[in-house]
Parts: structure tokens; C-alpha cells; sequence
């Protein structure tokens, strides 16, 4: 068996016995198929069982030395270290030359987040007088509202939410469902989206029961959203750099900092373990030092 056929049986592997997402499953692919060339140019594409610790690291320095990131790097390794663990269990290799590798440490930035004031700025800027702007609003008071994925946000189906009942139901990473409430602002905006927006926004010759849909009447993209949330952050005079991430941060910054009990806002987040959580705690207590130092008179 070959370099390519052992990465496809790989990725048969985490998509239907490990039920990874497809951003997840195509981050994997993108990182492996890099390495794989490079031991091809270095080895030739003879099969892993040749591949030494000594090739890895030769790749790790190679990839560094082209002036990646340290986060591509801690990535890097753990894709390559899930791979040749996944051959030595399929017993197509009889060693894992990945097992002594460490991935580098990597400094926790905490994620930006915007103030209230910003977000209300946000969230005031999409016109209601259009059906795009109808989207939008709906789009952006659903985020802030559940601290959802961008990615599950656009993979919503009209079913999916449950406006009179207050919910949102999402399917998370490793097609993990989880219920999430809407407030009555966002479950009023995504109201108005369905009475007045949607249905303009749906051409005759397609079908689709997706929640938010781009102007020829299919599935917004992420990209598109980007572009979206980028031109409404300018418009609100939003300085600060935005993420497509920025209003789940947001979201769970500002309900911990309001006294929400921190595991109800990783079943919402629909985070595996705690610790992923755990860093909006630092970010409130951040946010509060810079409270005190602004305006206690003896700071």
C-alpha cells in the first residue's frame, strides 16, 4: 500500500468513526498531504513504515523555517502525530516515529471581544428595509444571542429554529446536537427575516430549506459572511479587528461577567471540556483590571 492510499483510508477513518467535522476532516487532509510531498521530495513516495523521527523533524524545521507560526506548527504536529498512530493501530506500520515529538507551546492569547456598546452599535446597522438587511440582522442577533459556530449559524435550517418556543437546535462539531436558547430579540429578528426577507431571497428555480441564504438563493458561505460582517463592523465604526468568531466571544465574555454559571455556558458553547471554556474567565477578569485601572481614582 502507498503514501495515498494509507491518508485516504486515514481520513475514511476520522469522518465515519470518529465523526469529525469537514473543517475539521479537510484541515487534517491540507496538513498531511503537505507532509506527504515533502517526504516524497526527500524519501521518494515509498510508504511510512521508512518514515524515521529524524524526517519529521526535518519537516517541522523546514515548515518553521518558512516562517509559519508557531499555532501551525503545535497543528502540524498533532495532525502528523494522529496520523502515524492511526497506521501503527491499523498495523500497517510496526513504530510511530511521531511518539518522542512534541508539539511547541504556544502562548494563550485571550480571544477579542467587543464592548456592549460596540455590539449594540453592530447589531443597529443592517437596514430592515431590505431583505439583505433582514438577513443580517437575523444572522448577527442569532450569534451574539447563542454564541453558536459561524459554521453551524449558516448550516441552520428553517426547522431548526424554534422561535415561538425560544430555541435554536444546532449540530455541532462531530455532529453533536445541542439546544440553545434565542432571546426574544434575535428569535424577533429571525421573525421578521422569515416573513419579510427569506422568501425574496429565494429564486424560483432553487430549492433550499436553509435559514440564511446569499443573493442567488443558495447557502451563504462562510466567505460571504465575512464579507458581510466585515462591511457592517466599518460601517458601526468598529476599529478593532473582528474575527469571525468574535460575537460567540463576545457572547460568553459577557454572560460570565454578569454571573453565568460557567458550565451552562459550555453546554451552550458546545465545548468538549471545561478548559475551553475556562479562558473567558481570564478574559473577564482582563476586561475588569482595565475597568478599575480607567476609572478608580486611585489606580
Amino acid at each position: 500500500m502507498g503514501m495515498t492510499h494509507d491518508l485516504d483510508e486515514f481520513v475514511h477513518f476520522i469522518k465515519v468513526e470518529r465523526g469529525l467535522s469537514q473543517n475539521t476532516i479537510a484541515a487534517y487532509l491540507r496538513d498531511l498531504k503537505q507532509y506527504e510531498r515533502f517526504l516524497c521530495e526527500k524519501k521518494g513516495c515509498t510508504t511510512y513504515q521508512e518514515v524515521t523521527r529524524a524526517d519529521i523533524q526535518d519537516y517541522l524545521y523546514t515548515v518553521k523555517s518558512s516562517g509559519k507560526s508557531t499555532a501551525t506548527l503545535a497543528r502540524l504536529v498533532t495532525s502528523i502525530r494522529t496520523f502515524h498512530q492511526f497506521l501503527q493501530r491499523e498495523k500497517w506500520t510496526d513504530h510511530d516515529p511521531s511518539s518522542l515529538i512534541t508539539p511547541p507551546k504556544i502562548d494563550k492569547r485571550l480571544p477579542k471581544v467587543l464592548s456592549l456598546e460596540e455590539v449594540d452599535a453592530l447589531l443597529t446597522i443592517p437596514d430592515g428595509r431590505t431583505p439583505f438587511g433582514l438577513r443580517n440582522k437575523a444572522m448577527l442577533e442569532t450569534l451574539y444571542a447563542t454564541g453558536i459556530r459561524v459554521s453551524e449559524l449558516l448550516s441552520l435550517h428553517i426547522g431548526d429554529a424554534h422561535v415561538s418556543m425560544g430555541f435554536v437546535r444546532v449540530i455541532g462539531k462531530g455532529d453533536k446536537e445541542r439546544i440553545v436558547p434565542l432571546g426574544r430579540q434575535a428569535a424577533e429578528a429571525i421573525s421578521i427575516y422569515l416573513e419579510r426577507g427569506r422568501a425574496k431571497l429565494l429564486k424560483k428555480h432553487v430549492a433550499s430549506d436553509h435559514l440564511f441564504l446569499n443573493h442567488h438563493g443558495k447557502p451563504l458561505s462562510r466567505q460571504g459572511f465575512w464579507k458581510i460582517i466585515k462591511q457592517l463592523a466599518r460601517e458601526a465604526a468598529i476599529r478593532r479587528p473582528l474575527s469571525p468568531h468574535t460575537l460567540r466571544h463576545s457572547f460568553a465574555t459577557h454572560l460570565l461577567e454578569n454571573g453565568a454559571d460557567l458550565r451552562a455556558v459550555q453546554e451552550m458553547l458546545g465545548h468538549a471540556d471545561i478548559s475551553t471554556t475556562q479562558i473567558y474567565t481570564h478574559v473577564s477578569k482582563s476586561r475588569m483590571k482595565d475597568v478599575y485601572q480607567a476609572f478608580h481614582p486611585r489606580a
